[in-house]
């Protein structure tokens, strides 16, 4: 698929962020966009967004962790263009939870699992056999390289990182590997990727606890104020190290780039970060300890100190 004028993309978690974003970059090569997203008035003000920039974009409201509202997403995309094909799963949480894994609050988990895993699995359930019907398409699963890659085990007030998201974003990765074996196995042209973004986002990830739903919400008192944006952005300043954001644009080009290519791998160009991938695999292959985590900085975990930001 080189030619995408004219077709349709269904993008969830659309309401902003790298959503919004990809709806706008299809919307310029001439597709006709589905904005899906959890939060109302978000996805109304987004969607307006693009009908004023002269996309034919449409936004359905969507609770991706409840398979019959992304059954109900692919009708309505259906009923209003015919057709869909190239398809994102890209609605997400970030990480909400604070100390080790084992305080984890158990509503943390459910959330980043139904969210990120389920997510993303209930758009395959229902998006897939609508593309395997046309004969060919996309299915673009965003991930992270934290946990696609490797967890990062220090985080950014320099406790021990949250091992929800992570955790979530590795399934994602085995999940679109799956897809793309399953796919191949039937011949078809309809085709899976992953798309890992490149750098620092300016989304509304890192503060997702913002707008966490009722049914999930947290068990235990936290101890430590929820994370903000600014406070990973100040600890790299304090460090000496300069934050410079990834646009977003950057990102949905990649998106668009590796559809024309047929390319699973949709990254960005080589980073630092994916030392931790040779590191990794040399380790496995060693048999060895995993020497190859990494703090937020990028840093090797073992060689900072523990700090009280993780201990209870």
């Amino acid at each position: 698929m080189t030619d995408l004028h004219g077709q349709v993309a269904v993008v969830t978690g659309g309401a902003g962020g790298i959503g919004q974003a990809l709806g706008r970059r299809f919307g310029r090569e001439g597709m006709k966009v589905v904005l899906a997203d959890v939060l109302a008035e978000p996805l109304e003000e987004a969607t307006r967004t693009l009908t004023d920039e002269g996309i034919d974009a449409a936004g359905t409201l969507t609770d991706v962790t409840d398979y019959s509202s992304v059954e109900s997403l692919a009708k309505q995309t259906l009923d209003r263009f015919g057709a869909v094909h190239v398809v994102c799963n890209n609605a997400g949480t970030g990480g909400v939870s604070e100390g080790y894994m084992w305080e984890h609050d158990l509503a943390d988990w459910r959330w980043g699992i139904d969210v990120n895993v389920l997510g993303v699995i209930h758009g395959i359930k229902a998006f897939v056999p609508i593309l395997l019907d046309q004969g060919e398409g996309h299915v673009v699963n965003t991930c992270s390289g934290n946990g696609g890659f490797a967890p990062i085990a220090r985080g950014a007030m320099g406790g021990p990182a949250n091992a929800v998201y992570p955790m979530t974003k590795a399934a994602v990765l085995c999940l679109t590997e799956s897809l793309y074996t399953h796919l191949e196995m039937t011949g078809t042209r309809v085709r899976a990727h992953v798309l890992f973004p490149s750098g620092f986002l300016n989304t509304g990830i890192w503060e997702s606890w913002r707008h966490r739903p009722k049914r999930y919400a947290a068990t235990q008192p936290r101890r430590t104020p929820e994370h903000r944006l600014a406070d990973v952005v100040a600890r790299f300043e304090a460090a000496g190290a300069h934050v410079e954001f990834t646009p977003l644009e950057t990102v949905a080009d990649q998106v668009v780039e590796g559809i024309r290519a047929d390319r699973f791998w949709m990254m960005g160009p080589p980073t630092p970060a994916e030392e931790v991938v040779r590191r990794k695999a040399a380790s496995i292959l060693a048999r060895s300890n995993p020497d190859y985590l990494v703090d937020v900085l990028g840093q090797s975990a073992e060689k900072e100190p523990a700090t009280e930001g993780g201990k209870r």
